[in-house]
């Protein structure tokens, strides 16, 4: 398999610690979003939206969306599950998961702040924007498992929401965000830092880290 994304990517992020919970292996080739890479020409061939990540399976299928190819792979590699067996517990997860994904996470991605750029605001105040996105978010999340005893987000073993919020939990950092204010939040952030597949696949430890 091949994996496109980008370090310091947040979609990119979660698909990496789903193969590396998965046990999988993939070939990591980067395209630098600040440098424009992903909308070169070969590159939208692949995933006409320009974003990543983008996995190639070892038939050269392409699939994009990060919540797509995880659960492809959780459909494709149960082992160890990532969802719930519980179809209301699922459904909780994916909840969870998508209230950071896609309410939260695209709002302050890297293209709507450039957006905001190009419209003349301050770099204090994109900052702002973004900061306010992830506290929007991580508000939310706190409360949705307040009443979960953990150290996971749901229970005993890290699932999907997992994997959505401690990449979030690194973006919500690097705009200044006192994510303090957030202790359930952080008790299941400390749960995944300390297994191996969430350490290895920290934007830090990636080649293309700067």
């Amino acid at each position: 398999m091949k994996l496109h994304g980008y370090f310091r990517s947040s979609a990119s992020y979660r698909v990496r610690i789903a193969l590396n919970l998965k046990g999988l292996d993939a070939d990591y080739l980067s395209h630098h979003l600040r440098r424009g890479e992903q909308r070169d020409p070969a590159f939208l061939a692949l995933n006409p939206q320009g974003l990543v990540p983008a996995l190639q399976d070892d038939t050269g299928a392409v699939l994009t969306q990060s919540l797509a190819i995880i659960e492809w792979l959780e459909e494709t590699q149960p082992q160890p599950a990532l969802l719930p067996k519980d179809p209301l517990r699922r459904a909780r997860v994916r909840a969870f998961a998508q209230a950071l994904a896609c309410d939260t996470h695209p709002v302050q991605n890297l293209k709507v702040l450039a957006r905001l750029r190009e419209l003349g605001l301050p770099e204090e105040q994109v900052t702002a924007w973004a900061a306010w996105a992830n506290r929007e978010g991580l508000g939310a999340c706190e409360a949705l498992i307040a009443g979960e005893p953990g150290p996971f987000c749901f229970g005993e073993a890290p699932t999907i929401a997992d994997l959505c919020l401690v990449p979030q939990l690194f973006n919500a950092r690097r705009f200044g965000v006192d994510v303090s204010a957030y202790p359930r939040l952080l008790k299941a952030e400390a749960a995944a830092q300390a297994m191996k597949a969430f350490a290895d696949a920290a934007p830090d430890k990636q080649a293309d880290a700067e």
